[in-house]
């Protein structure tokens, strides 16, 4: 009888890394982001400080962190990972009140943890989960494992939105304990910990599924702790090199990157914008966790279509179905339609799903498994590089255009201006997002036909003289 593939997810690695990315990614406190950093007495410039740090730590941790897991193990980073996620969460559970520089500093460690734990997962997770297939599967069942797993992610992300914007408002808190005939009344200050708590439970969870995790067999090979540390400074640097280079030869693979990341760092910056975009086009806050809830739910869906795709359609069709999506996404957000300008900031979610399905699907299927976690890692440091460059970008923009609408406008309030100008940026995007693409698909070109001359030139230099 022909042997028939067992299912992906009899194997304990791929359910634990659906398990860890759901743990790890979906956190209670998302939908209150910014206004808990207020609440806990930071201002607006020590929150937008404190994201800069954010992103600069996982931009510098990124490639080393892959490095690391290819050498010592993904098992062993991913640990770490949920260890770091639980101290973040331990330090805003019980930072007291009151001391702006203390509460400034338990922030500021949190996030450079928090950058720390986003690198090290970067990569590792993913790597550990499709060697598994590689060596007990079939990775051929990769879209699979990532259909269910962006399914099951945005199921967390559902529950944990909801619950989470519900536990931290005090009225909604109180109006439930006083339903089971509790006599008590929380404040702010007391309740805007409770997403933080649930998320130091999530923490703890991911710790859980990690340790569970077992490094796939090819993968046990190395015996790291018999090496001296300069030893491993080197092997992590000669990895880290070689799997650059891997990238600048192969042209699939720079060019799944390098559209990947003009795709992702443009949408992302989009996502981050969201309620000021819901409030200048008249949805009520108080609409913004169910709209929220409600997109992920096309989580739900999403992944399935980016499986039939990458199944149906050829890699160059899919980044043409995708970069299509984005501009007409862009090009409807600036039309500012009220109520009904939610639909393209829809379309900018599912664009950004199905370029995080393919970039994820065509770089594991090309990249050799001994440099795997470093390769995505790669990916990890081009897409938030991306996206701290853009949000200089947008910083001068925004800038540049509310000045001079002071200028012209004088007698604007200040709440008109800040409107108005966050209109005229969004203008912007298209054409942006448009020049970047042109500038990736030039390259991809140029890059293409030079590794293309280099390997005839090889051939011809490698292959015997004819005999006359």
């Amino acid at each position: 009888m022909d042997s028939i593939s067992p299912s992906p997810f009899g194997l304990s690695n791929v359910r634990r890394f659906i398990a860890f990315r759901s743990f790890f990614n979906a956190r209670f406190y998302y939908p209150v982001f910014t206004i808990l950093f207020l609440d806990y007495g930071l201002t607006i410039e020590q929150f937008a400080l404190l994201n800069t740090v954010w992103a600069f730590t996982i931009v510098l941790a990124e490639v080393p962190s892959g490095a690391l897991a290819d050498l010592i193990g993904r098992k062993r980073l991913l640990v770490t990972t949920s260890w770091l996620m639980i101290v973040e969460m331990l330090l805003l559970s019980f930072v007291p009140l009151g001391n702006s520089t203390l509460i400034f500093t338990a922030f500021l460690i949190n996030r450079v943890l928090s950058g720390l734990a986003e690198a090290l997962a970067s990569g590792a997770d993913e790597a550990i989960a499709y060697d598994t297939l590689v060596a007990e599967g079939d990775p051929e069942d990769w879209p699979k494992v990532l259909d269910i797993q962006m399914r099951m992610q945005n199921i967390a992300y559902i529950i944990t939105m909801t619950l989470g914007a519900l536990v931290y408002d005090p009225g909604m808190v109180n109006k439930i304990l006083h339903w089971f005939g509790v006599n008590m009344n929380l404040n702010q200050q007391v309740t805007m910990r409770f997403p933080i708590y649930l998320t130091l439970g999530l923490g703890i969870l991911s710790l859980v599924t990690t340790q569970g995790m077992q490094d796939p067999i090819s993968h046990q090979k190395d015996t790291p702790d018999q090496k001296g540390v300069w030893q491993r400074i080197q092997e992590v640097s000669r990895i880290t090199l070689s799997a650059g280079w891997w990238i600048l030869l192969t042209p699939m693979a720079l060019a799944v990157i390098l559209f990947g990341m003009s795709l992702d760092h443009v949408l992302r910056m989009l996502v981050t914008m969201t309620s000021q975009y819901y409030r200048v086009i008249d949805l009520p806050e108080a609409s913004f966790g169910l709209i929220g809830s409600a997109i992920a739910m096309l989580g739900l869906v999403v992944p399935r279509v980016a499986r039939a795709m990458v199944k149906h359609f050829r890699p160059t069709s899919n980044v043409c179905w995708v970069i299509g999506l984005a501009l007409a996404s862009l090009w409807g957000l600036t039309l500012f339609v009220p109520y009904l300008g939610i639909l393209p900031m829809a379309l900018v979610f599912i664009t950004m799903m199905l370029t995080s399905f393919f970039t994820s699907h065509y770089l594991n299927k090309i990249a050799e498994p001994h440099q795997r976690a470093t390769i995505l890692s790669y990916k990890g440091l081009a897409f938030n590089g991306a996206y701290g460059i853009i949000g200089i970008l947008y910083a001068g923009l925004i800038t540049n255009l509310r000045h001079g609408l002071r200028e012209t406008h004088p007698e604007w309030p200040l709440s008109l201006l800040e409107n108005e100008a966050f209109r005229e940026s969004i203008i912007w995007f298209p054409w942006y997002l448009g020049l970047v693409l042109l500038l990736i698909t030039l390259v991809c070109l140029l890059h293409f036909h030079f590794v293309h001359k280099q390997g005839a030139k090889s051939d011809q230099t490698s292959s015997p003289p004819e005999k006359s």
